[in-house]
Parts: C-alpha cells; structure tokens; sequence
C-alpha cells in the first residue's frame, strides 16, 4: 500500500509540474500529430533506454499507457536502446535496429555518451561539429523512411540544480546542437534537459547529486523512469 500511495503521489506532483511547463518544440514544428491506427513507435537511444525498455522502465510505461488508452489504435512501441551508445553508434545501427521495423515515428534520445565518454578523453566522446552531423544524419534517414521524428535534448550527468555538476555547460552546449538540428530540420522538439532541470530546482532542496530522478547521476530510478515517461507522452500528445 505505500508504494500505492507512492505511486500516485509521484503521478499527481509530476501532472502539475508538467502542466505548468510547456512542451518545447522547434519552432518549425507543429502540435504533436494525433496517435494513429497502426503506429510503429521507436525509442532509440542509449542505457537509459534500453533499461527503459526493462518491466519499470519508461518506454514499458508508455506502451503499458498507450495499450490501455488507446486499444483500438493497436499501437507497437519498440524499444531500440544500447548501452554505451553515442550519436555515431545510431548511425551505424539505424538501418538494422530501426528502419527494419518500418516506424512510424521514431524518439531519439542520445547525448549522455557523447558527453560522459569525453570527459578524461575528449577522443572518446563526441566532437561537437560530429554530433551535429550524426543528428542530422540520423533525422534525414528517418525521414526519407517516411517516419516523423521527436528528437529530444540530453538529460542530466548529475542532478544538482545550480550549475554545479562537472558537466553542465557541455551537456547545455549539446543540448543547444539538438535544439538548433530539430528547428533546421523541421521536427518536433522534446527539451528532456529543461524539463529534467525545472524539476530539479523544485524538487531537489537538498542539491543532491544523486537520488532524485536517478540513481547514479544519468540512470534513471523509479521516479525518473515515470517522470521521463509522463513527459513523453505528453509530447506524443497523449
């Protein structure tokens, strides 16, 4: 029963948070496109979603929402997440993990690694003019599949809410490469790094580095694989 009462606690405080946020888009960007019947949603991306993928993680949570609210549509969600993946590594997969399943909308969430590798070596992330082109790369493949695309900013490499975390200004820096990619290239926006930041500085009074919505700085826990998830699907329009 506590995690009951756990449970919708969480949903009722992240409802109301997400309410007095809004969805960030491109501006180039309409409304999200209604669900429709027979949709093929991919989530690609790295550890995170590839956990998300798990029996609690957000990506099972969306599929668990969709089936429920939307039976008729018969909506396939796919997770398509490896770990230790970087931007380039989606280019190199695209083909096999993600246009073999013929999507009709692919959630690309990457950025963490190509960050966190590079922060003894920069040679071991990603240079950001390389991240630039492999999202764009990544876009327009999608695309020419006849897929939509919902393309969303970094998250968090520690969860302290005043700048302080080692990595902040190179997780905001890419974070600007994907904003200014989705605008270019026309597709929708979902500001994972803004809606993880807002939160944070309500949440976090403490200023832990850990244990809000992660468990280790990037992975996401309980409360972060539902945060993540409530965020995503407002931006699928549900």
């Amino acid at each position: 029963m506590a995690r009951d009462r756990y449970s919708v606690g969480f949903v009722f405080t992240t409802l109301a948070f997400l309410a007095a946020v809004p969805l960030a888009e491109a501006d180039s960007a309409d409304s999200p496109v209604p669900l429709m019947k027979g949709e093929r949603i991919v989530f690609l991306g790295d550890s995170i979603t590839q956990a998300g993928a798990g029996p609690n993680g957000y990506v099972t949570l969306i599929r668990k929402a969709l089936d429920e609210k939307h039976k008729d549509l018969g909506i396939k969600v796919i997770g398509a997440g490896i770990s230790g993946n970087k931007v380039s590594d989606l280019q190199r997969r695209l083909g096999k993990d993600v246009l073999s399943q013929k999507p009709t909308l692919v959630v690309v969430y990457i950025g963490i690694n190509d960050v966190w590798h590079g922060e003894k070596d920069p040679a071991k992330g990603t240079l950001p003019d390389r991240y630039e082109a492999g999202l764009k790369d990544v876009i327009g493949r999608i695309q020419g599949a006849g897929a939509r695309v919902i393309l969303c900013t970094p998250s968090v490499i520690g969860e302290k809410h005043n700048g302080e975390n080692k990595l902040d200004s190179r997780l905001d820096e890419y974070s600007e490469i994907s904003r200014k990619v989705a605008s270019k290239s026309k597709v929708q926006l979902l500001d994972l790094r803004k809606a993880f930041q807002d939160y944070l500085k309500e949440h976090n009074s403490e200023d832990k580095e850990r244990g809000i919505l992660t468990s280790d700085r990037v992975h996401l826990n309980h409360a972060g694989n539902r945060f993540v998830a409530d965020v995503m699907l407002k931006a699928l329009g549900d």
